[in-house]
């Protein structure tokens, strides 16, 4: 599947569901899609059709930072998109102290009733961990085992 790159209308549609989800009025760069939903940010000098040309000599593997994914009830964002768009985000965030940002980053979910359901950006002081997903009951942990921090590597 080739890179897709977005065009103005389809942008808006996820800057729409960010806007919604998290309160984001702007994405800085252009808007790309690689395989099922992965969403990259673009912000160097190529333009879309200078992508479209491009593929049709070599194949890109990906180009941009991954910044999100779409999923069936919202946009999930990746620990960079998250801080890439900080500044933006002023809806849906929720405070870890360092304990539970401990063991965020370990990949545990929270035992936490957050009174919110759906996609949450995780925050530690200034730092912006991505995003989990909140039940009643818990909250969900997506960062990939490659990127989990090993419970003692820790730095306090």
């Amino acid at each position: 599947m080739p890179i897709k790159v977005f065009n103005k209308k389809e942008k808006e549609q996820i800057l729409k569901s960010l806007s919604e989800q998290f309160g984001i009025k702007e994405i800085p760069g252009l808007v790309l899609q690689r395989g099922e939903g992965r969403l990259f940010l673009f912000q160097g000098n190529f333009s879309p059709s200078q992508f479209v040309e491009f593929e049709t000599k070599l194949w890109l593997e990906r180009a941009g930072v991954y910044f999100g994914k779409i999923e069936k009830d919202g946009i999930r964002l990746s620990i960079e998109g998250s801080q890439i768009l900080k500044d933006q985000i002023t809806k849906n965030i929720f405070e870890l102290d360092k304990e539970q940002a401990e063991k965020w980053m370990t990949g545990e979910e929270l035992l936490i009733k957050t009174g919110q359901k759906g996609f949450i950006i995780m925050k530690c002081g200034e730092d912006f961990l991505g995003t989990g997903k909140a039940s009643e009951e818990k909250i969900g942990n997506y960062i990939p085992k490659n990127r989990r921090l090993k419970s003692r590597d820790v730095v306090r």
